[in-house]
Order: structure tokens, then C-alpha cells, then sequence
């Protein structure tokens, strides 16, 4: 089985994280590592399962950002990778907003 791979350029991109799992409403805390336009990677104390459907939020520079995803990895010293799945509209251009500043 081929490992999920990243479809956009990832930049590296620290901000707080809260990630809840949307079957036991499970809420972990942590750091982003790297952003793109179809997920992020994060390092957290604790790891959820790959394949688990999470709510997203990103927080930077006083702008949130959320989103539906599913947890595409997670490794060893708490590193964990979420695909975006499902974006509103207006998070959307949020995420885009983001990703034209870390291009500059």
C-alpha cells in the first residue's frame, strides 16, 4: 500500500493547533510544522489513529482557520499529519490567504 504524499508544496508554518476527534469529541493541542493547501503536519503530545476524522483549527496572527480532515499519519515523537477534506468557502480564502503570505 503507497503511503499518502503530499499534493501541494508544504511550507513550514508554527502556530497553535487544536485538533478534536469527531467520533469521541477527543481534543488534542499542539503545533503546526508545515502548511499546505491540502493539510498540515504537527507535533503533539498525543497521537490519534491514523485513518480518524478530526475537526481542525488553526490559529495565526489572530485569524482562525478550521476545517474537516483525516489524520494521514502519525509517528513517532508526537508527529502527526492531517489531509484536509472537507473546506468552507470562507476558510477556504483564509488557508489561501495564508499560503500567498509564506510564498512571499
Amino acid at each position: 500500500m503507497q503511503s499518502e504524499r503530499p499534493r501541494a508544496r508544504r511550507y513550514p508554518f508554527v502556530s497553535s493547533i487544536e485538533v478534536t476527534d469527531v467520533d469521541s469529541e477527543a481534543k488534542i493541542w499542539g503545533q503546526t510544522s508545515d502548511l499546505s493547501l491540502f493539510g498540515c503536519g504537527m507535533k503533539t503530545r498525543e497521537l490519534l489513529p491514523k485513518g480518524t476524522i478530526v475537526m481542525v483549527r488553526i490559529v495565526h496572527a489572530g485569524t482562525a482557520f478550521t476545517a474537516q480532515g483525516r489524520v494521514a499519519y502519525a509517528g513517532q515523537n508526537g508527529a502527526m499529519g492531517v489531509v484536509f477534506t472537507l473546506i468552507e468557502p470562507h476558510q477556504q480564502s483564509v488557508l489561501e490567504t495564508w499560503i500567498t503570505q509564506l510564498r512571499a
